[in-house]
């Protein structure tokens, strides 16, 4: 890495994690979209969930075509775009938030690309630790895998529960700070139970790699968050909070402090 900010910033991740582990705590990772429900409160919204407990934060970038997404994350990536929030308006908000706690990136590929070719960079002097994108799979684009594992913020790589072991393997040592396990397939989004065989993928990606293990997509309700903790190292929750932020802020920081309670008693 080209250099000591850019070491600190990557780390940021790998460091947090380590504490949790000494701790014998498992990581609370809520998702926003920034810019929703608007820009000021979105930066309300990132400082509460701080001071809710949340261990890492995901911020959403806005896209037009966010294909990963269910409905709830969809309208708010909207919502943020017809307000006006882009690239670099995300790292406005996540500067303004100034939070103490690491922050992942949590973007499509054109986003990214339209940022410019210092866009990580930026993000990284913007206060953000990591990066994740949801459509660049393995293999699909070499130079770009590189540039972001090149970059001054860890890359965090996204898994499937078809993955097999073998490539689950080769996802991990590319990518760095945590593995993002997607609990089952289809777009994100609130969903009533947990998949059957969830316990068995993480099983299977703990084999694959030494990384921390979050779990995300469908995970809503407090009793869910605390049944993923038992099997990961962070629970990932977005549509929920994104849901509960539509109503207010208040709302969205009640439900934190749930899932975060529900956490700690895994």
């Amino acid at each position: 890495m080209a250099s000591g900010s850019a070491i600190i910033s990557s780390d940021a991740i790998a460091l947090r994690f380590a504490q949790l582990k000494l701790e014998g705590r498992r990581a609370f990772v809520p998702y926003v979209t920034a810019g929703h429900p608007d820009p000021a409160r979105s930066v309300e919204l990132l400082q509460g969930l701080e001071r809710a407990g949340a261990d890492v934060v995901e911020v959403g970038v806005p896209f037009s075509d966010p294909l990963a997404d269910g409905a709830v994350i969809q309208a708010s990536s909207q919502r943020a775009l017809d307000l006006g929030v882009r690239f670099d308006q995300v790292l406005e908000i996540i500067a303004s938030a100034g939070l103490t706690v690491p922050v992942v990136l949590f973007s499509y590929l054109n986003p990214l690309l339209r940022g410019g070719d210092d866009a990580l960079r930026r993000a990284a002097d913007a206060g953000a630790h990591g990066v994740l994108v949801t459509d660049l799979p393995l293999g699909a684009d070499a130079e770009r895998e590189s540039w972001f594992a090149r970059g001054p913020l860890a890359f965090i790589r996204l898994v499937a529960p078809t993955t097999p072991a073998t490539r689950m393997a080769e996802i991990a040592r590319t990518g760095s700070g945590f593995v993002y396990l997607i609990s089952r397939l289809g777009v994100t989004g609130e969903r009533n139970d947990l998949p059957p065989d969830l316990a068995a993928t993480a099983a299977r990606l703990r084999t694959a790699t030494s990384l921390p293990v979050c779990i995300g997509f469908g995970i809503s309700r407090p009793e869910q968050a605390r049944a993923v903790a038992q099997l990961a190292d962070g629970v990932v929750v977005g549509s929920a909070i994104v849901r509960a932020a539509n109503e207010s802020v208040d709302a969205a920081l009640r439900l934190a402090t749930l899932l975060r309670r529900a956490i700690d008693d895994a």
